[in-house]
């Protein structure tokens, strides 16, 4: 498979209708050769990874219904962050968490955002689907000048376009995304967007390296498009070290093989939440324990905790991942220091 450039098409206005075909049958997709994890048309895990099809959903809401999903506050306001500094120098690596999978990556004069989110509601529509329960850690308005943007698949909780619209107006970054998701961008007018398949190496800004690596997931965001594009995770390599944004993903065989071919990285970043009820998001999304687990096959001289404490998504509670992650690190002494939790809006420069 290639890597591809794709430009927006600059059809972004347009009434219902138009709105209506963006937000439920215009996904993207990808046409190429079949590959371990390609069959020509749709897109799979190298791990087995079972679905859940309709009945198993239906399954999970009644459960839901009857008390299975813990409690959230409706909302919690937090004070946004300081600004950040506007670029940070030499081999200096900073990590703010915004919320959920959003952080900021400050290195080598270089500023980079994983998955970005400002929307009220990650959904097609604005008063409909899963709502923000506490607001971004970071104004938008106070966001340094964005050089480059991580996509690791389309869901609407990763990959909102209003977010990406503002970013492309004001910022005019450079777009990173997998396969087949360069077309929704386009018809979004957001771009030009760089198309990457799994192990797939492309030169960024300021001699930034991004290596597009697997993830354990599925992508879709409207009727007819399930896993038409390609979900996945980076590997940044520059003057800041290596590091690693998993996206979302289960576990897998994959982390073993990111260590095996690239080393240790100074930061890896790590979904931890929305994995319950385990028998449904297990498969897709890693808890806790899981997400430890993969810390440590990693080698990450340090980890940051992302996926969680802005969506309810899922059936675990507020601070449930949270709480299980850090009763996971007491019980591993020595690894405690080495995987943040960070506040939404807090920034830490990585040793």
């Amino acid at each position: 498979m290639l890597m591809r450039q794709v430009r927006p098409s600059g059809a972004t206005g347009g009434g219902f209708w138009l709105a209506l075909r963006h937000q439920f049958f215009a996904r993207g997709s990808y046409r190429g050769p079949a590959s371990d994890h390609f069959d020509g048309r749709r897109f799979h895990n190298v791990d087995p990874t079972v679905h859940a099809g309709p009945f198993a959903f239906f399954r999970w809401q009644w459960d839901r219904l009857w008390g299975g999903a813990g409690a959230w506050p409706r909302w919690t306001d937090v004070t946004p962050g300081p600004r950040p500094p506007e670029r940070v120098l030499g081999s200096g690596l900073r990590v703010t968490f915004v919320g959920h999978s959003t952080t900021l990556l400050q290195a080598g004069g270089l500023n980079v955002l994983t998955d970005p989110v400002w929307s009220q509601r990650a959904s097609p529509v604005a008063w409909a689907g899963p709502r923000r329960r506490r607001p971004p850690g970071l104004r938008f308005e106070d966001l340094p000048p964005i050089d480059l943007v991580l996509l690791s698949h389309n869901h609407y909780d990763h990959l909102d376009l209003p977010t990406l619209r503002r970013l492309a107006r004001e910022h005019t970054p450079r777009f990173v995304a997998g396969l087949g998701v360069g077309r929704l961008l386009a018809d979004a007018g957001v771009g030009p967007a760089l198309e990457l398949d799994w192990w797939q190496e492309a030169d960024g800004p300021g001699g930034l390296t991004v290596t597009c690596v697997p993830a354990r997931h599925f992508s879709g965001r409207g009727l007819r498009d399930r896993d038409a594009t390609l979900w996945c995770g980076y590997v940044l390599h520059g003057p800041g070290g290596l590091v690693y944004f998993a996206g979302d993903t289960g576990f897998g065989r994959h982390f073993e093989e990111i260590a095996r071919r690239f080393g240790a990285p100074r930061l890896a970043l790590l979904p931890i939440g929305a994995y319950l009820p385990l028998w449904f998001m297990g498969p897709v999304h890693l808890s806790p324990t899981d997400a430890l687990r993969a810390h440590q096959i990693l080698g990450a001289r340090a980890s940051v905790a992302l996926h969680f404490g802005t969506f309810r998504i899922a059936d675990d509670a507020e601070g449930q991942a949270v709480a299980v992650l850090q009763a996971a690190l007491r019980e591993e002494g020595g690894h405690q220091a080495a995987f943040w939790v960070l506040a939404c809006g807090e920034g830490r420069d990585v040793p």
